[in-house]
């Protein structure tokens, strides 16, 4: 095992336990097992809304059977300064699209339809603008599909290269996800997220592995409105670039209005540990289910 997966894995110790507040302790919950894409989970049935927004966890829970959710960016501003280059960062709209296939699957996409980066070095400054790669996943629920002090997960997920130059590094690339969460006491909830990339080199001459940790805790400060407090870490092992990155996030997230308790926004800071790491990444977001 490389260096820098040992410093990220000693991060995440040191700085401890973190989650979202999603999880749920529910009694004598419904068997939904029959539902299915072309016979969805009547409303009454519904399991509570549940968005891997706004930190950068992912969560166990699946949409219902036959339904639609949107979880996305409005806008998504992000700045690193690193071996003297500049590098800002904004995604306009930046939407992922999930479709719930069975009680316990739902298939994910996610792609940028407006990208901008702009590099600004001592020479000068680039600017590229246009689409950005498309992300495909699967989230498979493992346990607590319907919440309870238990929820596990696998996400396989693949990158196709439709981001220009400039934006994307052309290449497929893909890998795992593998949310577990717990209930705590006091309605607090702690979810861990490891993630293993398996990444094309900056040399273009092989794969590497890139190794993410992830600890959040949530808790609902209201009915309406849960917090996140979240430590990231990263650990590449690209031979020509070897890099560790880590981040303490902020975020909140808003059910406007009792009423249409399927419509939530967000927002929330991602604020960079290493030289690596982005110095902050703001955003603004949204999510509803159909």
């Amino acid at each position: 095992m490389g260096r820098n997966v040992r410093c990220a894995q000693a991060l995440l110790l040191a700085f401890g336990l973190g989650a979202p507040a999603m999880a749920q302790t529910l009694a004598n919950a419904p068997d939904k097992s029959a539902f299915s894409l072309f016979d969805p989970t009547p409303d009454a049935d519904l399991r509570s809304f549940c968005t891997d927004r706004p930190p950068k966890a992912n969560l166990p829970c699946t949409v219902d059977a036959g339904h639609f959710q949107y979880e996305a960016d409005v806008v998504n501003w992000a700045q690193t300064q690193y071996g003297g280059v500049t590098t800002n960062t904004a995604l306009f709209a930046n939407p992922t699209l999930k479709l719930g296939l069975t009680s316990r699957i739902d298939f994910e996409l996610n792609i940028d339809p407006v990208e901008t980066v702009t590099t600004r070095t001592a020479l000068g400054q680039m600017r590229f603008t246009g689409v950005g790669d498309l992300f495909l996943r699967t989230k498979i629920n493992l346990a607590g599909p319907e919440g309870g002090d238990f929820q596990a997960a696998a996400i396989p997920y693949m990158k196709a290269p439709t981001a220009a130059a400039g934006i994307g590094n052309g290449a497929l690339e893909g890998g795992v996800i593998a949310p577990i969460s717990f209930a705590l006491p006091k309605d607090f909830t702690l979810l861990f997220d490891p993630e293993v990339d398996f990444l094309r080199n900056a040399g273009n001459d092989g794969r590497h592995a890139n190794i993410q940790f992830l600890g959040n805790i949530s808790h609902a400060l209201t009915s309406d409105v849960t917090a996140y407090l979240e430590l990231w870490g990263q650990a590449s092992e690209d031979p020509t670039n070897r890099s560790l990155q880590s981040s303490l996030d902020l975020s909140l997230s808003w059910i406007v209005w009792q009423k249409l308790p399927n419509l939530q926004f967000d927002a929330g800071a991602f604020i960079g540990l290493t030289p690596a790491t982005p110095r902050i990444q703001a955003f603004l977001g949204v999510s509803q289910r159909f």
